[in-house]
């Protein structure tokens, strides 16, 4: 029995075993755990500072804090120079910042003064989806997947409103969140078209200084400031704030910034559909939010779709 033949060219080259798969970090997962669950809590913070905080004077308040925080941290660790940005980058930068600190926030902030805090978070999670409609508008086809997840985010959406619709809770509350989806989701996507600052962090700083200033502003015309008694608000509103200024908008953000560079973007975007968990059960928890059937039908849904956009866009 004669053996099978064999090309002698292929017999000298060795057999490559296949990589072996890239381990995560643990630095990686730590990143990951202050996203998750900061960036999930900043809904419960909110709803505790507007308890006794009027909502655009805080937010402002808590933005230009963060601002000038990040500033000065950037100054320290990089020197002043870089700080420095051209003046349309300057301009694209404060454009960004109305668009995802004074409308995507501040609108949050007022509407959680009517809406609990986990619906709020499950209104805010169909996002994703919002930015894909944006992609499509500009010539960019999104994949079957992609639509597919739109269509969930939307029905969800519609079943989220039910609680507005049957004056469960206030109408003009969750309006007010899906006009701060919009507005969150035209700055993220205006952000990536714009001459924006290349330092990531001074761009953000930026960012929050015209978004925290033009809230304050508009705290002012909203007449918040009259019959303000600082003596009168909570020691937990206060300490919910600075709990927002130095976890929500430095550490998280710092975090999350670090991750782009560092994590594979499909793990970093896993935020988008834990952070509404983690909300709604420390809503849950903390504040006895009661868990109604159009929140958890709602939120499934729209979890359900934003999984399907991550996971479909992120191969693209």
């Amino acid at each position: 029995m004669t053996s099978p033949a064999v090309d002698p060219a292929a017999a000298e080259i060795p057999s490559v075993p296949a990589p072996a798969p890239r381990r995560i970090p643990v630095a990686v997962w730590a990143a990951l755990g202050i996203v998750y669950v900061v960036w999930g809590s900043t809904y419960l913070g909110i709803r505790i500072v507007v308890e006794t905080l009027p909502p655009f004077l805080s937010a402002g308040t808590r933005f230009i804090t963060a601002g000038l925080l990040l500033a000065g941290i950037i100054a320290w660790r990089q020197g002043p120079a870089a700080l420095k940005v051209s003046p349309r980058q300057l301009a694209s930068a404060v454009v960004v910042g109305l668009l995802l600190i004074l409308g995507g926030n501040g609108l949050v902030v007022l509407a959680e003064t009517s809406v609990p805090s986990g619906l709020t978070a499950l209104l805010i999670a169909v996002v994703p989806a919002w930015v894909v409609l944006l992609r499509a508008g500009a010539g960019e086809r999104p994949t079957a997947g992609g639509t597919v997840g739109v269509l969930l985010g939307l029905a969800g959406l519609a079943v989220l409103t039910l609680p507005g619709l049957t004056g469960e809770v206030h109408v003009g509350g969750v309006l007010l969140v899906i006009a701060a989806t919009l507005c969150w989701s035209v700055g993220s996507f205006s952000s990536s078209r714009i001459p924006m600052p290349r330092n990531p962090f001074t761009a953000s700083a930026y960012e929050m200084l015209a978004g925290g200033i033009a809230g304050v502003g508009v705290g002012f015309a909203r007449g918040e400031q009259h019959g303000l008694d600082l003596s009168a608000v909570s020691g937990r509103s206060w300490a919910a704030l600075a709990y927002l200024v130095v976890f929500g908008s430095l550490i998280a953000f710092t975090a999350y910034a670090w991750l782009l560079q560092a994590a594979p973007l499909s793990l970093v975007a896993t935020y988008a559909y834990v952070n509404p968990v983690v909300a709604v059960a420390l809503g849950a928890v903390v504040l006895g939010e009661a868990l109604s059937w159009p929140l958890v039908l709602g939120g499934a849904i729209v979890v359900a779709g934003v999984c399907l956009i991550v996971s479909t866009e992120r191969r693209r």
